[in-house]
């Protein structure tokens, strides 16, 4: 709109008789085009939400480690027992049914008050994946593509040339900013990404490449031995950013967490980025530090997932 008015200015300098009764000065005024209030509410709203999600990570986190261990057990006790015997584990007794239809590689258990039948090979496949996003989010802050994009190529040693110790790092392919970057894999880190080469791992050693779909190129990607696959109907597939958001959404709802709307605290996969970085600044990482490792271009950025303290 205000360039309009402009445009009608500079007419009426060249055209005075046909332009002049147009040139007025413009409605809307130059603050009411600023975008620095929508920028300002903007990371009000961001703020937020960090500070609402970051007390509650502690629960999710206990929450998904205990159901993994749950799921687990149940698992191999339910397969170490026959058809049609009780068994129990992790608080609950079941019953193996016998299955008429035998489903190959899935172990089944049933209820005994309500008769529900159970996949327990799923419970399982969806509480390690569960605790395995949420504890690599947390420990790194990548971006959910470079998450569902990290390989077994992404696990590299760097020697040190002074005490030729090997440094573990973990390299990030290229997303958003189009440049790759380098992580140290910290021990808490290493704990989560051990299970998860053991997971996909053949017997033989090896990661199963897979074929993945880019979203955002609209292309399927060459085959690559992606970290976060799984076996379903006799092939390798990715676990998938869509089965990632459901489980997510589902342990967000067992352990009950309200938030001020009164409904279900949600989180997305970059609040655990804004996390990340948050907690990063406030124990000391320098912010250009972390604005390297989040893979930012522009410092602001870093600054801007930080939230500000609150005004008194």
């Amino acid at each position: 709109m205000r360039a309009f008015y402009l445009d009608l200015a500079e007419w009426a300098e060249e055209d005075p008789a046909r332009w002049g009764p147009f040139a007025v000065r413009p409605p809307v005024s130059a603050s009411d085009a600023s975008h620095k209030k929508d920028r300002s509410r903007r990371k009000s709203r961001m703020d937020q939400r960090t500070r609402e999600r970051l007390p509650v990570l502690p629960t999710l986190v206990r929450f998904v480690e205990a159901e993994r261990r749950r799921a687990a057990e149940l698992l191999a006790v339910a397969e170490a027992v026959a058809e049609g015997e009780l068994f129990s584990a992790g608080g609950e007794t079941l019953l193996r049914p016998v299955m008429r239809t035998k489903t190959t590689g899935r172990i089944w258990a049933e209820e005994l008050e309500s008769g529900d039948r159970r996949d327990l090979t799923f419970e399982e496949h969806r509480a390690f994946w569960t605790w395995a996003m949420v504890e690599v989010l947390r420990h790194t802050g990548l971006r959910i593509e470079e998450l569902t994009e990290l390989s077994h190529h992404s696990l590299i040693q760097y020697r040190l040339p002074t005490s030729g110790e090997l440094v573990p790092l973990l390299q990030i392919a290229p997303s958003k900013t189009d440049q790759e970057r380098l992580l140290v894999i910290s021990p808490e880190l290493a704990d989560v990404l051990a299970p998860i080469v053991g997971r996909v791992r053949d017997p033989d050693g090896r990661v199963p490449p897979v074929v993945a779909y880019d979203k955002n190129e609209r292309v399927y990607n060459t085959p690559m031995p992606l970290l976060f696959q799984c076996r379903r109907r006799l092939e390798d597939q990715p676990v998938s950013e869509t089965a990632l958001r459901k489980y997510l959404d589902r342990a967000l709802v067992r352990i009950g967490v309200i938030g001020p709307d009164g409904r279900t605290l949600r989180y997305t996969f970059h609040d655990f980025r804004r996390m990340f970085i948050t907690d990063a600044i406030l124990h000391g990482m320098p912010p250009h530090i972390a604005q390297l490792v989040a893979g930012h271009r522009d410092i602001n950025t870093t600054w801007a997932t930080r939230p500000s303290t609150p005004k008194r």
